[in-house]
């Protein structure tokens, strides 16, 4: 099995992502942000459009169905839970359930907290990640309709992956991310590298993404809230992870 990852950006700060089972030789999109930079890099590829995979219903993630769907004829799948909210769904799923581009599984993986019904597909064989605003790199997605406990238990079980899974993520918020995550743990020798790292990246004009979790687990201090140091800069050592989770999101919308 071989899979090719195209990694673009949309919009102002959205990352594209076409990926192509050459074995098969079909190719999905996830998510839908920019129906024409879409088309584009289809184009450049050579490559047609089998499958869209819908993360959740965040405008800047569905923007582009309609337009792909008549372009392309391609199946747009989703979310079983937000199927009130998007429209031009043809299959619906949910955690448990499966999807097969040619040779490729994807898992389907419920991350509840920045949407109710957000979910993320994982290649489990080839180690990609497809995270949407679930997680970022150093960072996770605002809690605009969850609670702390299931987000946070979604994102245990992605920490729970390989330490090389790749993450591709929904968004270039790095620079940020890390910002903020140095302010939660100023002495993490990892941190620190991987930030200088990104600002290097930024100012070269290239991408941060992929990432591995490997990399995630030791930098991002959302999926490090077992770590003294993370509860300690919110006052909350020993407490409940959840609310730890919530703190340290709190601190983040406010920094």
């Amino acid at each position: 099995m071989s899979l090719l990852i195209d990694v673009f950006i949309c919009r102002e700060d959205n990352y594209g992502y076409l990926v192509h089972d050459v074995d098969s030789g079909k190719t999905a999109a996830i998510d839908a942000p920019d129906a024409e930079a879409i088309a584009k890099a289809l184009k450049t590829r050579g490559w047609g459009l089998d499958l869209v995979l819908i993360t959740h219903h965040h405008i800047d993630h569905v923007e582009g169905i309609a337009p792909l769907k008549a372009q392309f004829g391609a199946e747009i799948i989703g979310p079983r839970a937000e199927a009130g909210k998007i429209d031009g769904l043809d299959r619906l799923v949910a955690a448990g359930d499966t999807v097969q581009l040619g040779e490729t599984r994807f898992e389907i993986l419920g991350t509840p907290g920045h949407t109710l019904g957000h979910i993320v597909y994982l290649d489990r064989e080839g180690g990609h990640l497809f995270a949407a605003d679930a997680l970022f790199s150093m960072g996770v997605g605002r809690m605009f309709e969850g609670e702390p406990g299931p987000m946070w238990e979604g994102l245990r079980a992605l920490r729970e992956l390989p330490d090389a899974t790749l993450l591709y993520c929904g968004h270039e918020y790095t620079l940020s991310n890390a910002k903020f995550a140095l302010s939660i743990e100023p002495d993490n020798a990892a941190l620190k590298i991987r930030a200088a790292e990104v600002e290097r990246m930024r100012a070269e004009g290239r991408y941060t993404i992929p990432v591995s979790l490997g990399m995630e687990k030791a930098t991002n201090p959302f999926l490090r809230i077992d770590q003294p140091e993370v509860q300690r800069a919110v006052g909350l050592e020993g407490a409940e992870a959840a609310e730890i989770f919530r703190a340290v999101r709190k601190a983040k919308d406010d920094f």
